[in-house]
């Protein structure tokens, strides 16, 4: 396992201050404010760590209020909406310097038998065969105008790696083209068997790349090269079946929409053998600088 997985899994291991009341930390980003996907997942782990182990996450949605201060604790606490005979309720609210900076729904469901059918997965190459972050992010070095973006970008992604199946956003800046973007993805490393960890890595992950796709239809770097400033507004998940977060994910997205500053993405992530494992939705603000 690599170090920088070691240290993500211990962002994730939240502190339990009261019966459902947590305290979280952050790492180090590219940007001063807390990753959204992290604030996302954290609260995933505060909720869950409140149902009975029998119970998965199936859903959340989730709204981004303020911006983080990667300095300060992040306080998560939990309200027991629910709990039924199959499903659970969880809201969790993220709190720092007295005022919430994200909410979180959550909801959770015992395994039972049901109806079966699925999209199917959408071609993508093997991802052995497509460069590292590692090797990848140096050949577009010159598209940054800060010299450190690189390094930056290459130590926060270091837990996962995770593999452009065609150039990002800011290696085609000043070329539209189809707004749609895949991914391989999978940590660095083995994690415990624990469903709930997959699921809240897989969350983690979900918010570094989803809303490439807006970028890419109007030929935009992104805020990694200064030509929109953007944020995360609000993300929802559905997770359909099981899968490990440590082994080769596809997240398949597209955006069918931008307007009024916002852009929204949707994807699909699938399993390597082709199982449909996770939808994903999310919009952002997406704003041209002037």
């Amino acid at each position: 396992m690599s170090t920088a997985l070691d240290s993500l899994l211990d962002l994730l291991d939240l502190e339990r201050i009261e019966q459902d009341i947590f305290r979280g930390t952050s790492r180090s980003a590219v940007v001063p404010r807390v990753f959204g996907g992290q604030v996302a997942a954290q609260a995933l782990v505060a909720a869950g760590r409140t149902v009975p182990a029998d119970r998965s996450a199936h859903s959340l949605h989730a709204y981004f209020l303020r911006m983080g201060d990667p300095g300060a604790p992040i306080v998560y606490t939990v309200d027991r909406i629910r709990d039924g005979r199959s499903f659970a309720t969880r809201r969790v609210v993220a709190v720092q310097h007295g005022q919430p900076i994200f909410h979180l729904s959550a909801s959770f469901q015992t395994y039972e038998e049901g109806l079966e059918h699925q999209a199917d997965m959408p071609p993508a190459p093997d991802p052995e065969t497509l460069p590292t972050a590692a090797e990848m992010l140096p050949r577009y070095a010159d598209r940054f105008s800060d010299p450190g973006m690189v390094g930056r970008l290459v130590e926060a992604r270091a837990a996962v790696d995770l593999r452009y199946v065609d150039a990002p956003p800011f290696g085609t800046v000043g070329e539209p083209r189809e707004p749609r973007s895949q991914v391989w993805f999978r940590t660095n490393g083995k994690l415990a068997d624990d469903p709930l960890l997959h699921v809240c890595m897989a969350t983690y992950v979900s918010d570094m790349t989803l809303l490439d796709s807006v970028l890419l239809a109007h030929g935009r770097g992104g805020w990694a090269v200064g030509d929109v400033v953007g944020a995360s507004l609000d993300h929802a998940m559905w997770f359909h079946r099981p899968f490990r977060a440590d082994e080769w994910l596809l997240y398949d997205q597209e955006s069918p929409s931008a307007s009024g500053g916002r852009g929204l993405g949707q994807a699909r992530i699938y399993t390597q053998d082709g199982r449909l494992a996770i939808t994903v939705i999310q919009e952002g603000v997406v704003r041209v600088p002037r």
